[in-house]
């Protein structure tokens, strides 16, 4: 049994990967060196488009083949038992095939990250949703802010309805970039892993470093039916939909102390 540690001559390496392995290496796997640290390989790999199956290892396949099979195996089917030498170069193989897929298997996951975000930011129209999102929300602040100012009090009505055309314009912009935010909370879920890139880097690698600073919620909170926790979904609509009721709370308010007119 190998320990968290072990070594491998160059002998034995040669051995695993043009005889032991090579028929169950991902069509993307080129070469494996010692690492320059002189601790484990470093492997070279074609590049990955991220339209290619998930690479996974055939299990079914290689755990029968004699040149890499368990010992239990052997005895169960009755093959004839090797030496534990032998047995201990199986078990190196098996580790350094695990280790070649798992380098894989986050090359692949990293190229489909990137892939999948250029499929649904390459047209614009995420980047434009954003936009139209960010003018609506300064046409509200702007109209909110301004019924505070002592010159809309002789048109205090018209101003109000001002307000009330950027809340529908607030809610509008915001259903229209969650409709695009929730296929890029997707991606991130369905691709990001520990070992592979983040999110700012996914997209500084797809060509959209500016979208790191979008408000993407988790996949969960784009859901229809998370109306039931709408004071904890973190999309824009629910934000729009909080940022409206404070101005018409505060505009009622105002209505009923001043004696003034809540709208037209």
């Amino acid at each position: 049994m190998l320990g968290h540690t072990f070594r491998v001559t160059t002998d034995e390496l040669k051995e695993i990967f043009t005889r032991r392995i090579a028929p169950y290496l991902p069509a993307q796997f080129e070469k494996a060196e010692p690492h320059p640290s002189g601790w484990g390989n470093s492997y070279t790999f074609k590049p990955f488009t991220g339209a290619e199956p998930k690479p996974e290892e055939p299990y079914d396949r290689y755990s029968k083949d004699l040149k890499l099979a368990y010992k239990f195996e052997d005895e169960f089917h009755g093959r004839e038992v090797a030496t534990e030498d032998e047995y201990e170069l199986r078990e190196k193989a098996r580790h350094f095939l695990d280790q070649v897929y798992d380098e894989a298997r986050t090359r692949w996951r990293n190229a489909k990250y990137v892939r999948d975000l250029k499929q649904i930011l390459g047209n614009g129209e995420a980047t434009a949703a954003w936009k139209r999102w960010e003018q609506a929300q300064r046409a509200a602040d702007a109209a909110y802010g301004y019924l505070r100012k002592p010159e809309a009090t002789p048109e205090w009505q018209s101003a109000v309805a001002r307000l009330l055309d950027t809340h529908k314009e607030l809610a509008a912009a915001a259903e229209a970039f969650d409709a695009k935010a929730e296929r890029i909370a997707w991606a991130h879920k369905e691709n990001s892993c520990e070992e592979g890139y983040g999110y700012v880097e996914a997209l500084r690698e797809a060509g959209f470093p500016e979208a790191a600073e979008w408000h993407v919620a988790e996949p969960e909170d784009y859901a229809p039916t998370y109306g039931y926790r709408a004071r904890e979904a973190k999309n824009l609509q629910a934000q729009a939909a909080s940022l409206i009721k404070s101005h018409e709370d505060d505009v009622a308010k105002i209505g009923r102390l001043s004696g003034a007119p809540a709208s037209a």
